[in-house]
């Protein structure tokens, strides 16, 4: 799959989702309650999903050093966050990404890959990374 997750890790997934009633069933599809996962998405993903960090490593940009944004903040000149990754093209602090394949999927997909930035940035960023971020990443999920 593209996402780089087996069928039985999806179908868990939208369990946990259902759950959570952030999508319901329609037609024997699920549907995501917008204003139930965006809720969740600004005000509490960085407290069930709070950033981990690690040590100097290559990796795949990631929060403020990655579009969209890098073009929006001053670069310190600290390492900047990464997602460990053979294939990245950085180096700079591990920041371990939601889910081990996150890489590759974000590698195939520029707009997923500015969506998990926005989110890592929402999960461990400044107050002003995240201030941005939830602006941002609440103009996507409207």
């Amino acid at each position: 799959m593209a996402l780089g997750m087996s069928g039985s890790e999806v179908h868990a997934s939208v369990g946990r989702l259902k759950a959570a009633r952030h999508a319901v069933m329609e037609e024997d599809r699920p549907v995501v309650v917008k204003a139930a996962l965006q809720e969740f998405v600004l005000h509490g993903a960085r407290y069930a999903f709070p950033a981990t960090l690690g040590t100097a490593t290559r990796g795949m940009p990631t929060g403020y050093a990655a579009a969209p944004l890098s073009a929006m903040l001053t670069q310190p000149d600290d390492l900047p966050p990464v997602w460990p990754d053979a294939q990245g093209s950085r180096r700079g602090v591990a920041f371990y990404p939601l889910y081990p394949t996150v890489p590759l999927a974000a590698r195939n997909d520029p707009k997923l890959y500015e969506t998990l930035v926005l989110l890592d940035a929402l999960r461990g960023g400044t107050a002003r990374e995240r201030q941005i971020a939830i602006k941002l990443m609440g103009e996507r999920l409207a």
